[in-house]
């Protein structure tokens, strides 16, 4: 038996069976780039989903957790602690909020999120209670609790998990006028509208040019809070800071999480300013872990390498290297190629019995991890760190990969 196929099998019989891994077993990375147990070397086109856009171990980012860890790691909220304070001033002045609430999951901010939102809404817009609505869209994916998989249109994110929250509304995604016509109907108690400025789990799903921005000024015009779930898209992904900023918009609320700690920690948080932040009182919503000594130093590191590296500017230009490059792989297998920055995906039209996940296997022979969305998209996301030249070698890999069907 093959090491690999040992952790493969600890994993499977010790484990709970609720992911579908590519049959590789990583055991070190550093930037753009994995290893596996017996020492072949992959390009990370997945990035922990988004998560490792500072590339795997940025040396700054764990030398600030080092630092830390050998200080004091938990304090919990019952005290005050010195990395706290310093890390919600630094991260609301970087994204120019008045308050931030630091939590821990991307599915923790999303919850937290639709707690402010709420409360918001019967304290400021005076929405009777427990008539509060969140409008949301269809093939969104803002994480697995039950709330969340709620709003969700994925049979297999919310099937045989009722019953459901109430409170929510479903509309089409990139469909302006469905907000609109949502909003005229149901406004007086819809607190919130919640998006994904690109819909990655349904396959890097691009709203058309100012969608973002009509939705926006609907729900200023509706006195509604425009909520970005910019977890997978924020942080320099697409090209910019925030994916919202492509269209001009500064949401009401702003949930970051996966690279605010470049993979290291846990960390997520949710900004906005003090009317909203505020309507939650001390005892009203929290965690032990949000806002750790940890956590704090690790986030401010991250944040501090997506400037110093300029890794917005690199996704920008690396991303229209990539998408021109994917677009001209002479094959029929490919339908469509689409995304912003370093935020890809290619459409596989599925043929010969092959399907996209056929096509992610091969490619990881070939050394280059990445993973399918559904039956027939496969996202590229590699590490913002990642040189041009190493783009280039990769992309090669992909197309050599494709054609080999």
């Amino acid at each position: 038996m093959s090491k690999a196929q040992q952790f493969i099998d600890l994993e499977h019989r010790y484990g709970a069976h609720n992911y579908h891994p590519l049959p590789v077993v990583l055991s070190r990375g550093q930037g753009p780039f994995v290893w596996d147990v017996d020492g072949k070397r992959y390009f990370d086109f997945l990035s922990a989903y988004s998560a490792v856009n500072q590339g795997h171990c940025h040396p700054k980012i764990v030398a600030a957790l080092n630092a830390q860890a050998e200080q004091l790691c938990l304090t919990s909220r019952a005290l005050y602690n010195d990395c706290l304070g310093p890390y919600e001033k630094y991260i609301t002045e970087y994204f120019k909020y008045d308050k931030v609430l630091a939590m821990n999951s991307g599915a923790e901010a999303v919850e937290t999120a639709l707690k402010l939102a709420r409360r918001w809404g019967y304290v400021c817009k005076g929405i009777a209670e427990n008539e509060a609505i969140i409008v949301v869209c269809e093939g969104n994916f803002h994480g697995r609790t039950i709330s969340i998989v709620s709003m969700s249109t994925d049979p297999d994110s919310y099937g045989q998990f009722g019953p459901f929250t109430p409170g929510f509304i479903k509309i089409p995604y990139n469909d302006a006028n469905a907000l609109g016509e949502v909003l005229a109907k149901y406004g007086k108690q819809i607190a919130g509208f919640l998006v994904e400025p690109i819909q990655g789990e349904a396959g890097v799903f691009v709203p058309d040019e100012g969608y973002l921005k009509k939705c926006f000024e609907l729900c200023q015009q509706h006195n509604v809070l425009f909520i970005a779930d910019e977890i997978q898209t924020g942080l320099a992904r697409t090209g910019k800071l925030l994916c919202c900023e492509h269209d001009g918009v500064r949401p009401d609320m702003l949930l970051l999480g996966k690279a605010l700690s470049a993979g290291v920690l846990p960390v997520s948080a949710v900004l906005a300013d003090d009317d909203v932040m505020l309507t939650i009182k001390p005892g009203e919503h929290g965690s032990t872990y949000g806002g750790f000594p940890l956590a704090c130093k690790v986030a401010i590191a991250a944040l501090e390498v997506i400037k110093e590296e300029k890794l917005c500017e690199c996704a920008e230009y690396l991303g229209k290297i990539c998408r021109e490059f994917l677009r001209n792989i002479p094959s029929d297998r490919i339908t469509l190629v689409r995304g912003k920055g370093l935020l890809n995906a290619i459409i596989i039209e599925p043929k010969d019995g092959v399907e996209a996940w056929d096509v992610c296997v091969r490619m990881a022979e070939n050394g280059i991890i990445a993973k399918p969305t559904h039956r027939h998209i496969i996202r590229l996301a590699p590490p913002l760190v990642i040189s041009e030249e190493e783009l280039m070698e990769a992309l090669e890999i992909i197309k050599k990969s494709i054609l080999s069907f």
